[in-house]
Parts: C-alpha cells; sequence; structure tokens
C-alpha cells in the first residue's frame, strides 16, 4: 500500500471554514484528517511537507468545453490586434510561419469587435485580405457568432440563398453571404469543418489537460459532446490519453448515436470519463445580444434568440426524467431561464422532474425567478468571470441597473440555492482564483464596481468549484472537501485565499495539483 501524510501547512477541508494539520493518503484516498498525533500513523507513511503552504481539494470545473479547449491550441489568437489591419496581419503572420498549404483551414480564436478600433466584426471581404488561399473562420470568444471568408463559405457551399437555420442567422447584403454567422447556423457550419489529425488532436489534449491542472483544477467537463467528436474519444479513451476526469453533455439531437458509441461510460467514469447526460442551447451570449431576454437591449427592440420551442424544451425535460440523465440547459438572457423553468415546473408537476437540472450561465437570471429554483432542485452554474471580462460590454448592452444584476451570487446564497461557477473554456482559461475574485469583487476591466449588493464571501465562492461542484456532478461523496473516504483531488497554493485581501486573490499562485494521490502538475516543473 501506498501511504502518505500531508503536514505542515493549512489544510481548507471545505467542511466549514476551519483547517486541518494533516491529512493521511492511502492509495489515491483519503484515510484520515486531523491531528498527526491522533493518527496512529503506520511505519512506512511517506511524509509530505507543505512548506507552510495551503491545501485545497482540488477544483472542479462545472461547465466547460474540453474539446474546444485542445482544439484552441491549435488555432490562431487574435486577442492582441487593436484594430482589423492588425487583426488581419496576425492572420498572414500564423499562416506565413506555419506554412500551411494553400486550402488547409485556418480556424481564428480570442476576437471580440469592442477589443477593435473600428468596434465591428468584420466581413469576409475583409477576411479574404488576410487569407485569399485558406478557407478560415473568425470565432468570437463567446464560441456563439463568427464570420467565414469567401473561401470558407464556397468550402461549405454557403452563399446568398442559403436559408437561416432555426434559432441562426446567416447575414446577407445585396442577396450576397457577408460570411456573419450567429448561434445555429454558426455551429452548424462549424459541425462541418474538417477535424485534426488524431496525433494533432491526442498532442493538444495533453496540453489542455496541462492547461486545467495548472489552474488547481482535477475535474472538468465536456460540455457540449457531439458525434463529430466520437472519434477523438474513442481514440483518447483506447489510448488512455486522459488523466483528469471528463464528464461529457450529449448534444441531446445526437443523443443516441453519443451514447450508443460509449457506453460503458454512462454515468460512471471509464479510462477517466464519464457521460453526465444531456445539453440543450436555449439562447445566445448577452455580449454579442442574442441572450433572450424579457426586455429589449439598449436602444433597440432587440430581445435575443430564441433556439427551441417549448414543446421542445418539455420533452428534453421528460427525456432527463425517463432516463434518470441529468440535463445542462445553456440560459444567459432571463427570457431563457424562464422557459427552463416553466419546463421543469411543468414536469415537476406531473412527479416526472429531473434530478439536479442545471442552469448553465443564468447571466440574468432575474431576483424574481430564483425562488423558483429551490423547489426544483436546479442549480444555476454561474459565469461570474463575466462582471469582469465584459461587464462594460453589458453596461453598454443593458444599462447600468440590469447589467449590475448578472451572476446574481448573493440572491442565490440567500435563496439557500446550492450555485457553481465555471470559465467556458476556452472562451476564457480554466483560472478559478479569478473566478473567485471576480465573485467577491465584481469589478469590471474599466474598474467599474457592478452590482456591489451581488458580492458574495471568498468561502462561498470556493464552495462553489469544490464541494458544490462535486455535488452537481453527483460526486459529493468522493470529491470537493478534504474528508475520510474521499478521493486525494488536492491544490496546493500558496497562500490561504480566506486570508488575503480580495484585491489580492488574483496574485495566489497554484503550486502543484494532485490527483488520487499523484502529482500532475508543479509549478517549478513548468517554469523549467
Amino acid at each position: 500500500m501506498k501511504r502518505e501524510l500531508y503536514y505542515n501547512g493549512k489544510i481548507l477541508t471545505m467542511q466549514g471554514q476551519e483547517t486541518a494539520e494533516a491529512v493521511l493518503v492511502e492509495d489515491g484516498v483519503i484515510l484520515a484528517v486531523g491531528r498527526e498525533e491522533e493518527m496512529n500513523l503506520p511505519g512506512d507513511v511517506r511524509r509530505i511537507s507543505l512548506e507552510g503552504h495551503t491545501m485545497l481539494p482540488g477544483f472542479i470545473d462545472t461547465h466547460s468545453h474540453f474539446m474546444g479547449c485542445a482544439t484552441s491550441c491549435l488555432q490562431c489568437s487574435v486577442q492582441d490586434a487593436g484594430n482589423i489591419q492588425e487583426l488581419q496581419e496576425t492572420i498572414r503572420t500564423y499562416i506565413r510561419e506555419r506554412k500551411l498549404p494553400a486550402g488547409d483551414w485556418v480556424m481564428v480564436r480570442d476576437f471580440a469587435p469592442e477589443q477593435l478600433k473600428e468596434k465591428r466584426m468584420p466581413d469576409r471581404w475583409m477576411l479574404d485580405q488576410a487569407s485569399p488561399d485558406h478557407p478560415l473562420v473568425l470565432q468570437h470568444k463567446s464560441g456563439h457568432v463568427g464570420v467565414f471568408n469567401s473561401l470558407g463559405l464556397r468550402e461549405l457551399k454557403i452563399d446568398g440563398a442559403t436559408q437561416d437555420p432555426a434559432g441562426g442567422h446567416i447575414e446577407k447584403k445585396d442577396g450576397e453571404a457577408t460570411g456573419y454567422m450567429e448561434e445555429n447556423a454558426f455551429f452548424q457550419a462549424q459541425r462541418r469543418l474538417p477535424m485534426p489529425s488524431m496525433q494533432a488532436m491526442l498532442d493538444a489534449c495533453q496540453r489542455a489537460q496541462e492547461l486545467y491542472a495548472s489552474f488547481g483544477i482535477t475535474t472538468l467537463q465536456e460540455g457540449m459532446l457531439t458525434a463529430e467528436m466520437l472519434p477523438m474519444y474513442r481514440g483518447l479513451l483506447r489510448r488512455k490519453a486522459l488523466w483528469l476526469d471528463v464528464a461529457g453533455y450529449a448534444d441531446i439531437s445526437q443523443a443516441d448515436q453519443i451514447y450508443g458509441n460509449l457506453p460503458d461510460c454512462d454515468g460512471t467514469y471509464a479510462c477517466r470519463f464519464k457521460l453526465g447526460g444531456y445539453k440543450i442551447f436555449l439562447d445566445g451570449s448577452p455580449q454579442s445580444r442574442t441572450a433572450w431576454v424579457r426586455q429589449p437591449y439598449e436602444g433597440s427592440q432587440e430581445t435575443g434568440t430564441s433556439t427551441m420551442t417549448d414543446q421542445e424544451v418539455r420533452e428534453a425535460v421528460m427525456l432527463s426524467f425517463q432516463t434518470g440523465r441529468q440535463l445542462l440547459a445553456h440560459c444567459n438572457g432571463d427570457r431563457a431561464a424562464q422557459q427552463y423553468l416553466e419546463a421543469c415546473e411543468w414536469a415537476a408537476a406531473k412527479g416526472k422532474g429531473p434530478s439536479r437540472p442545471v442552469m448553465i450561465h443564468a447571466q440574468m437570471l432575474g431576483k424574481d425567478q430564483i425562488p423558483r429554483l429551490k423547489p426544483l432542485g436546479m442549480i444555476p452554474s454561474f459565469f461570474a468571470a463575466h462582471v469582469f471580462h465584459w461587464g462594460d460590454v453589458h453596461i453598454q448592452n443593458l444599462g447600468l441597473a440590469r447589467a449590475s444584476g448578472i451572476s446574481p451570487l448573493r440572491s442565490a446564497l440567500e435563496a439557500g440555492l446550492v450555485f457553481t461557477m465555471h470559465q467556458d473554456s476556452p472562451v476564457i482559461p480554466p483560472d478559478m482564483l479569478e473566478t473567485v475574485w471576480c465573485a467577491a469583487a465584481r469589478k469590471t476591466k474599466g474598474g467599474i464596481l457592478l452590482g456591489a449588493d451581488e458580492r458574495i464571501p471568498v468561502y462561498e465562492a470556493l464552495k462553489a468549484v469544490t464541494c458544490s461542484g462535486a455535488y452537481q456532478y453527483f460526486e459529493e461523496n468522493r470529491k470537493g472537501r478534504i474528508a475520510p473516504g474521499m478521493l486525494a483531488d488536492f491544490a496546493i497554493l500558496d497562500r490561504n485565499p480566506l486570508e488575503a485581501a480580495v484585491e489580492e486573490l488574483t496574485q495566489i499562485q497554484v503550486l502543484e495539483t494532485i490527483k488520487e494521490g499523484k502529482s500532475i502538475f508543479r509549478k517549478e516543473e513548468q517554469q523549467k
């Protein structure tokens, strides 16, 4: 048997705010927690000093897109472009440095129009100047909208006569497609893009896991598993290439195909992957003004995009109940939240409510809606870092009063809800400590305090990314706390976040990440 004793540090058990002096681990499982002299230690124990640092349970990512993070390692980032000319030059440089053969696709990420001097999305003709010989797609940071160049449109056979898919939009000018697409139109176009080679994706998945582990994460999510991803996942499982736990949620329209091809993963981990249930999309994103809202966006009569009918949402809720599989619903706007709540309430009235349904993002969940979640056992998983990354944009799109209510964490806490937080990576990096800071500080990039009354204590924010995250995955008896019988999944920080000033939270470093007793990330090794 392999036994280790962690000691000489501050151990936050996440069972109240008390700390423990030592943790005894045996074969990747916590055997005892408390004072070293009371543990009756075996003679063969390996002693591991925390050197005064702080240990927490491993962080749990409750919504991201693992394969998207892996793919982003193979893409061109334009996050530093300040205008359209710089964006074009970044793309040209990427193609030139990688010596991409003409005809190869170029995937461009990390774009938002507000970063440009022109404050607009480029059209296909602007992208043609950067990539005349390569089909190209430029994806908005939200993942909900994007632009294809002319060669990309030609490859996908999209023109001015192509019809908009339900819940989507293909922009046209004088009868020609401009390359810009929203929601379902963009998602469907993306699904038709060629996948990278298996070896390229295996290498990228390794790098993506290293990224998650560097932020102290030991369990993560594939938030929209499609049939197109199945070959990649079968390859990962066959090669046992996953060393972090990954929970996948199937696109409900392809659920039979996905569950039929990964039967061993239905609700239980096989080679560190499990199918956790289904995923549906009910709207878009507030920064793109496509989130489905009850009141129009500032300066317009637009209320965003609805992607499913009420009947379709009810059918998804019923399928979740009938199969016993969890349902995750993407709801950014308060009107989308209303649709999901109404469907779950309708099912609950029939005694057929789903178990622990999750409202993903819940950006604009209204204070009047929050009391409706608890009777349903519904878990809001907040994208709290929106306050920092897009808070200033939300003020423009929604007005200060409405924008101040995004990610209503304090209201959820006071209502007695179990809630979690996530980063929707690769939209932003899976930086849990940044998210904890966002929840406690609620400062925008422009320095505006956005919704001071929705700030929460640091301890409650840590719960959202540890024990509450485990609860969302039905794994509260194995993860999220440091207690006997739990997996030895740990994040070791250079200082205690409960003792740091709020403004210092983003300066805290993850020194080491441990998965079931095995060190999977060390900061000093990464620096070498």
